[in-house]
């Protein structure tokens, strides 16, 4: 099992990045994918979670509206499309994958398998 996350960078404020999370070892449709995010001297918080096979996507109250986590089963991948970016997205940015249950997609210990970080600067 393998979550490789990608494309990060550095944008100004009011732009848009959007991440990528290619999986492999197994197939998306029987996972779900959670999007985390630490900032330096903070603990990981989720961003969204997403499971294609029931429909069920979350965010969190700071990126709602702003971002949109989907995926594309051919290609095994989960993106994060970020929009109207922030200072405080600035961020280490993390997918993992887990089977919560509801009330508790942002609970870290949920997920057994994360990817390496992708970095989100975003400048004022």
């Amino acid at each position: 099992v393998q979550l490789q996350a990608s494309g990060g960078g550095l944008v100004q404020a009011g732009g848009s990045l959007r991440l990528s999370c290619a999986a492999s070892g197994f197939r998306l449709d029987d996972y779900g994918i959670g999007w985390f995010r630490q900032a330096p001297g903070r603990e990981r918080e989720g961003v969204s979670y997403i499971r294609r096979m029931s429909g069920a996507k979350y965010y969190a109250d700071s990126v709602k509206g702003r971002f949109t986590t989907s995926s594309d089963s051919a290609k095994n991948t989960v993106y994060l499309q970020m929009n109207s970016l922030k200072p405080e997205d600035t961020a280490v940015y993390f997918c993992a994958r887990g089977r919560p249950v509801a009330s508790a997609w942002v609970t870290t210990t949920m997920y057994l398998y994360w990817g390496q970080g992708t970095l989100v600067t975003v400048s004022s």
